[in-house]
C-alpha cells in the first residue's frame, strides 16, 4: 500500500495527537495536551482521508450522535472542562469507530506475539470475542 506525502504526514499527525491525547489523560487530564491532541488527530484524520471523506464520514445520519458528542466532548476539552469533555469524546469515538473494532481485532489476531495473547483461555471468551462479534463460545 502506497500513502501520498499527504496521508503520511496525516499518519504522523494522528500518532502524535493520540500520544499527547494520553499525555493529557496520564499528567491528570492536562486541558493543554488534551486539546493539542485533538486538534492532531482531526488535522491528521482529515490529511490521511481527505477533506471531503472526512466531512461524509462526520456527517452521515446514522453518526450524527456520535459526532455530536465526539465533536461536544472537543469544545468541553477547550472550555478546560477536561475531564467531563473527555467522557463525552469517548463516548463519541466508540460511536463513530465502534464499527471498526472487529477488524481491528482480526488485525491483531494474525500478529505472532500479540495472537498468542488474545487466544488465551481467561482473555479470548469474555472481552476479544466480544469485541471481534463472535458468535461462536469457546470451550
Amino acid at each position: 500500500m502506497w500513502l501520498s506525502d499527504a496521508q503520511k504526514i496525516g499518519v504522523a499527525l494522528t500518532t502524535f495527537g493520540t500520544l499527547f491525547m494520553f499525555l493529557g489523560v496520564m499528567l491528570f487530564f492536562d486541558a493543554a495536551l488534551l486539546a493539542l491532541g485533538n486538534m492532531l488527530f482531526l488535522s491528521g484524520l482529515t490529511l490521511i482521508i481527505g477533506p471531503q471523506k472526512t466531512f461524509y464520514f462526520f456527517a452521515r445520519k446514522q453518526k450524527l450522535r456520535g459526532t455530536a458528542c465526539f465533536i461536544g466532548g472537543i469544545l468541553l476539552v477547550f472550555m478546560k472542562y477536561a475531564f467531563i469533555g473527555m467522557i463525552v469524546e469517548i463516548f463519541g469515538f466508540l460511536n463513530l469507530f465502534g464499527d471498526f473494532f472487529p477488524v481491528v481485532v482480526t488485525f491483531l489476531r494474525q500478529l505472532p506475539f500479540v495472537g498468542n495473547l488474545l487466544s488465551l483461555p481467561y482473555i479470548r471468551p469474555q472481552i476479544v470475542d466480544r469485541i471481534a462479534g463472535s458468535r461462536t463460545s469457546a470451550v
